[in-house]
């Protein structure tokens, strides 16, 4: 039962990425720190994407202080191209962006209509003009007040 224990006991100490490659987790893990294994989606998705090979060289080239960030962002990455193959997270920023215009021209729009009211109120307010007086059109035949461009009724009127 004791050398049961110590093999649970070894396997719980397992990093994300050594579980899941069925391995174990030795003491120089570089994995270990970034995958830990309460966190074992966070490894599915970057191993799918990248391939745990991959980024262990990656993490390994990079200063320790450095690894961190560079997991984070490898595992969001990966997150994001596994939920949209295509787009990846440059889908979420495109989204974004369309949202942020849409409301763009809906706040332009909503500000328009507020001015509009604003006046109209501010016209209501004010008394009214008085009305205008239309001056009289000197034609050919002399002055004509008001006379329409052309009769309803003419036989070389093509508008009705």
């Amino acid at each position: 039962m004791s050398s049961s224990n110590s093999v649970e006991g070894s396997y719980s100490k397992r990093c994300a990425a050594c579980k899941h490659l069925r391995r174990r987790c030795a003491e120089d893990c570089v994995l270990a720190p970034y995958f830990p294994a309460t966190h074992p989606e966070r490894f599915e998705c970057v191993h799918k994407i990248f391939g745990a090979g991959n980024v262990a060289r990656m993490l390994k080239t990079l200063p320790v202080q450095e690894r961190a960030q560079a997991a984070d962002s490898l595992s969001a990455e990966a997150y994001w191209r596994v939920r949209d193959p295509v787009y990846g997270s440059t889908g979420i920023v495109i989204q974004t962006n369309q949202e942020i215009s849409a409301t763009q021209c809906e706040l332009a729009k909503i500000r328009a209509q507020i001015s509009m009211y604003e006046a109209r109120r501010a016209s209501e307010q004010q008394p009214p003009p008085p009305p205008a007086v239309l001056p009289q059109q000197q034609g050919p035949l002399g002055p004509q007040e008001n006379m329409p461009m052309f009769e309803p009724n003419d036989p070389f009127n093509f508008l009705n």
